[in-house]
């Protein structure tokens, strides 16, 4: 498959005042754009999951600041009156996507740039423009760390790999290079073969829908497999690694991450694959030693009716009034290590 798009991905890019993003709700049957040129529509991309992944959700906060402040000005240049309102519209982002780490922590750094440089006494002009500069530079910093971090797993595994993912921790997840899939990249930047079979990760199919996606676009080999199929594999010692991505990680190195990862935690450590699970850091650390406290919270949701059944295609797969059940993370405590953005680092 011959690359479509230029890597690493433009998952959220500014274009003549408007925040253009790769559709993801559109993958794979086709790649489309959303343009948003103004606030309610980048809110409504972010709840409707047309750009997902915390470091992605971040970078495209962070030109919504920009946005924000530029159609703020058409009802006066007064910086203070401005800055107000920029902190009112940062309040409206983060409602959209409260458990995305990185969503929050860029609207913060935006408005503290701004706050700073009004206080300075800088004019409007210069304030939008570092806004803009300042989600760039987010942007950037998110894909050298994804980088380091990536050359860092990559030193773990042999010349010919076969790497078992979950879920989707990859470029469309970030400012376009990817956590987990990184390493990925990574090791095909220093001449290594990787494979990779992609969990299709149920319920709403980020594996099937988006790695595999996006792997195939790069022209990496890929094989999609039902979420139940991957203990086989590690059975038959198919797989030499197993690399996901973590929403949490506390100071202990307990974890939490997507629906399905501790499953293949616990086939790892039976199977013994190579590097066991490797949680590459996409959240932050959990100032509670030995306790994951993701804001998503880890108990189970139960429904009533088919949300989980109807959640992609429109397709019944579950008879109505029938209960079901979807925990939203996982914890797991048997990875092997974990990657952060300086280095690869052993659980022991």
């Amino acid at each position: 498959m011959t690359a479509r798009l230029p890597f690493p991905f433009p998952v959220v890019t500014w274009d003549d005042g408007a925040i253009v993003l790769i559709d993801q709700t559109r993958l794979p049957e086709e790649l489309g754009w959303r343009r948003c040129e103004d606030l309610p529509t980048l809110c409504r991309a972010i709840e409707e999951l047309a750009v997902r992944g915390a470091p992605a959700i971040g970078v495209a906060a962070a030109y919504g600041l920009a946005l924000a402040w530029r159609l703020a000005r058409t009802a006066g240049d007064d910086p203070a009156a401005l800055l107000e309102r920029l902190r009112a519209d940062a309040a409206v982002l983060a409602a959209t996507r409260p458990t995305a780490v990185n969503l929050c922590w860029a609207l913060d750094r935006g408005t503290a740039l701004a706050a700073r440089l009004v206080g300075e006494g800088v004019d409007a002009d210069r304030v939008g423009a570092a806004l803009l500069a300042e989600a760039a530079a987010i942007r950037e910093e998110d894909v050298a760390m994804c980088r380091t971090m990536g050359r860092a797993g990559a030193e773990l595994l042999p010349d010919h790999a076969t790497v078992l993912t979950h879920c989707n921790a990859g470029g469309l997840a970030t400012g376009g290079y990817g956590t987990a899939l990184g390493v990925v990249y990574a090791a095909r930047e220093m001449g290594r073969e990787v494979r990779v079979v992609a969990d299709e990760t149920r319920p709403l199919l980020q594996g099937a829908r988006l790695t595999a996606w996006e792997l195939a676009d790069q022209g990496i080999d890929v094989t999609v497999i039902c979420d139940g199929a991957a203990a086989t594999l590690l059975r038959q010692g198919r797989i030499d690694a197993v690399i996901t991505g973590a929403d949490r990680i506390a100071a202990n190195g307990d974890t939490a991450n997507k629906v399905g990862t501790y499953p293949l935690a616990v086939l790892a450590h039976r199977h013994q694959a190579r590097d066991q699970v490797h949680l590459v850091r996409v959240g932050d650390r959990d100032d509670h030693v030995g306790v994951v406290r993701p804001r998503q919270a880890l108990e189970q949701r139960v429904f009533g009716r088919c949300e989980i059944a109807q959640a992609y295609g429109g397709v019944r797969q579950v008879g109505e009034g029938q209960g079901q059940c979807l925990p939203v993370a996982d914890p797991a405590k048997l990875g092997a290590g974990f990657l952060q953005p300086l280095a690869s680092l052993s659980m022991g």
